[in-house]
């Protein structure tokens, strides 16, 4: 019933806006492209994306990316005939956006964070999955889309980049299953994962020793965490990009580390918190300091500077006694 929605939906609209989240990562932006070419080929149309942030140049490759508009071009008193949310666990995750949003005749919200709370008209929500790429695979195999190579690289990007190259602990047979499919559409998975984990610029890299070099641990090293600074930023001559992207993960490969957190400064009184576990259900953590995300896999935004923000957290994670 909902994917004949989708279709109607889709077939009536005219002007269509295809929306990612705030600080986009592979999955965001994969899917988002993936959802442009899908509607393209199959229904003639040309969808607009747009993105609320700067485009990371690790995604730039993903196809006709470079046509996406920035929020901060946009006309907001634009009303939309659909407006589709990709990966957007939250309404709030996508800035500007939101006016756009609740302008629009219609709405779709494709995620598969489980503390999206179906904010949307038509809300196709699986926190099983492994990335909203998933997700949108499955709606085109239901539809019986045409899948192009375009597609099938934001597909691809999307489930890899979310699941850490195949390995975390959200990659299912499942997820195995729709790469090996996805990858029969032409696709070059080599060369996707040489663009989305080898192609870090000196800056990033020495960036990240330097905040590593820097972490705190505690709880008999069960807890790793570093800190992030506009200055440190600055340091390595960074112009915008998201050079914090991956740093959480390097902190829980650590044998010890059964937490892991950066918290890094948006301005004098709000931090970003970034946090990532190997068993620990740090999703509610983020939610009690305003944010949420997966089990494993979790962020918020806090209204405290770098300091202050790491005692709460610290003292959120004290309740769990590791």
């Amino acid at each position: 019933m909902v994917m004949k929605q989708i279709d109607s939906i889709i077939k009536k609209s005219k002007n269509i806006l295809i929306a990612s989240h705030i600080n986009p990562d592979g999955d965001t932006l994969g899917s988002m492209c993936a959802m442009y070419h899908l509607i393209k080929d199959n229904y003639k149309k040309n969808a607009q994306m747009v993105i609320v942030s700067k485009l990371p140049e690790t995604y730039e490759f993903l196809p006709q990316i470079q046509d996406a508009l920035f929020i901060e071009n946009m006309d907001l008193s634009r009303e939309y005939d659909l407006v589709i949310n990709v990966d957007i666990a939250s309404i709030d995750r996508c800035n500007d956006v939101q006016t756009l949003f609740k302008k629009a005749k219609n709405t779709i919200n494709i995620d598969h964070h489980e503390t999206n709370n179906s904010y949307a008209e038509i809300n196709i929500i699986d926190p099983h999955a492994s990335a909203t790429g998933e997700i949108i695979y499955e709606i085109a195999q239901a539809l019986n889309w045409q899948i192009s190579k375009e597609c099938a690289i934001g597909l691809y990007t999307a489930i890899l980049t979310d699941t850490g190259g195949f390995k975390f602990s959200n990659t299912s047979p499942k997820t195995m299953e729709y790469s090996a499919q996805i990858m029969k559409y032409g696709i070059d998975s080599s060369d996707i994962y040489r663009k989305c984990y080898e192609s870090q610029s000196k800056n990033m890299v020495l960036f990240q020793c330097y905040c590593v070099n820097k972490a705190e641990f505690t709880n008999n090293d069960k807890i790793a965490y570093t800190t992030v600074y506009k200055k440190d930023l600055e340091k390595f001559n960074n112009n915008g990009e998201d050079y914090t992207d991956g740093l959480t993960e390097k902190l829980r490969a650590i044998n010890t580390t059964e937490i892991a957190f950066v918290v890094k400064e948006l301005n004098a009184a709000t931090s970003k918190v970034s946090m990532r576990s190997k068993n620990t259900d740090i999703a509610k953590i983020c939610s009690t300091l305003g944010g949420g995300g997966h089990k494993f896999a979790a962020g918020a935004v806090i209204k405290a500077n770098v300091n202050d923000a790491v005692k709460l957290i610290l003292k959120e994670i004290e309740k769990l006694n590791l």
